[in-house]
């Protein structure tokens, strides 16, 4: 290996941890950036730790299994943990200590700016997520991980992967002092113009990104979902002909394919976690008391944030001035090391003199007022507010919240009228599909806001972190 370099290596890191904290392990695949074949592979159990101790643990393991292969390479980490990402590339503020060290160790493997960093959905990080699924099955079972691909085939693949880089750069030596014959100069001038956005004449141009490992090149691929939701399938197109490039899928809306959108702003939406109210079905909005989280509440609360920290994908948290949801903001910030902001204009409605009611105790001393809440949203309840009001107050802070956010994933902690509203603005529906909607206590809902106006309802009422 010595004297010969590797002009760029891959690497897919991941972690995981069965209980956050609980049992953990990681897994780490270093990729050959023009075959997309798998040159070296790690993974270990680690005993009780977090999903981000995990991951981190992964990272380190690609990167030093990287430098073993070309310590001279530019290295590109994938990973589908976007508090990794962000981190090592340095636009998050790395807050807890057990993060610190390893982030610093990490730093110190290659050095400074010739490691990049990039976050991939996880359906593209299926590799190192098996690896660490299969360290962690191991250590369940009081064994080593052992490699699914035998060590004499990566060692194989490792070798000639070096080999063909050592005689690509003999040629390129040769083609500078006009040594080469024209087939030789072909081959240069090939990854040459590839890197640069051109073919060679008279020979086609390799992809300017890695092929997938697969036989289907990926198609539009959707958002991850947030963990514990159904995963999205990403589309799939038949096999590009020898030699044809890769063209990259744009995002898109709908069913319309814009040209750019850029990054969408994404709203996770969590309503807050059980009160005392909840479970009686009573109506607790802004105008009433200010409750605060029951003891089943609570535990849905550090539910919600240990999936939402598992996904790794939240960079942002907003919150309901009201209590219940300031608990059940803290309670994600506390795991997720962030910072929590009040938004006035996500509270519940007020519910006026209904507060703290059942439905059928406001059918029995509000019928007149109930007829017309439930004709017309704008229609409030005595000494309450309409829904068309809910309605102006929440997309004005959509609107500052899109602009503000574009390209990031905002938690937003909120009430039933408020999500639902989101969620029906979203879709353009009319307001009797307030009505239409279930919506539980600490569930999760998404929605992403694209540039042009347009948005796309991702997930509703999920709480399969709850069970």
């Amino acid at each position: 290996m010595s004297g010969v370099r590797l002009r760029e290596l891959i690497v897919e890191a991941d972690g995981g941890s069965r209980g956050n904290p609980g049992p953990a392990g990681y897994g780490a695949v270093v990729l050959d950036p023009v075959s997309g074949e798998a040159l070296a592979e790690a993974a270990e159990y680690i005993g009780v730790a977090t999903n981000n101790v995990a991951e981190y643990k992964g990272l380190l393991a690609g990167l030093r299994a990287a430098r073993e292969l070309a310590p001279d390479a530019s290295v590109r980490v994938r990973m589908d943990s976007k508090l990794v990402v962000e981190q090592m590339s340095g636009r998050w503020k790395i807050k807890h200590p057990d993060m610190k060290p390893l982030a610093a160790e990490a730093a110190r493997i290659y050095p400074p700016g010739q490691v990049s960093y990039e976050w991939i959905p996880r359906e593209r990080n299926k590799h190192a997520d098996r690896l660490a699924n299969e360290a962690m099955d191991a250590g369940r079972q009081g064994r080593q991980w052992q490699p699914s691909t035998s060590r004499a085939a990566l060692d194989a693949t490792a070798a000639r992967v070096v080999g063909d880089a050592a005689a690509g750069a003999a040629k390129a030596r040769a083609a500078l002092t006009g040594a080469a014959g024209p087939a030789d100069r072909e081959a240069v001038a090939g990854p040459a113009a590839a890197l640069s956005g051109g073919t060679a004449t008279g020979s086609p141009g390799p992809a300017a990104t890695a092929p997938a490992a697969t036989a289907t090149v990926p198609g539009p691929v959707a958002p991850a979902p947030v963990s514990g939701s159904a995963p999205v399938p990403a589309a799939t197109a038949p096999a590009p002909s020898a030699g044809a490039a890769a063209t990259p899928a744009t995002p898109s809306v709908g069913w319309a394919a814009p040209a750019d959108l850029g990054a969408p702003a994404t709203f996770v939406l969590l309503r807050h976690g059980e009160t005392a109210l909840t479970p009686e079905k009573r109506f607790s909005g802004s105008g009433g008391g200010d409750p605060e989280l029951s003891p089943a509440g609570r535990r849905q609360a550090e539910a919600a944030a240990a999936a939402l920290a598992a996904r790794g994908t939240v960079q942002e948290i907003v919150s309901s001035p009201m209590l219940r949801c300031r608990q059940t903001a803290l309670t994600v910030a506390g795991r997720l090391g962030l910072d929590v902001r009040i938004e006035d204009g996500l509270r519940e409605a007020d519910f006026g003199a209904w507060e703290g009611l059942t439905f059928a105790e406001v059918q029995e001393r509000y019928p007149d007022d109930l007829d017309a809440w439930l004709a017309s949203p704008k229609a409030a309840p005595t000494g309450g507010e309409s829904f068309a009001a809910v309605s102006r107050r929440v997309a004005a802070v959509r609107d500052r919240l899109t602009e503000r956010h574009a390209g990031r994933t905002v938690l937003v902690v909120t009430h039933v009228t408020p999500i639902k509203t989101l969620v029906r603005l979203a879709l353009g529906a009319p307001p009797e599909a307030l009505f239409r909607m279930e919506l539980s206590a600490a569930s999760l809902s998404a929605v992403a806001y694209y540039r042009d106006g347009n948005a796309s309802v991702r997930l509703l009422n999920d709480t399969s972190h709850l069970r």
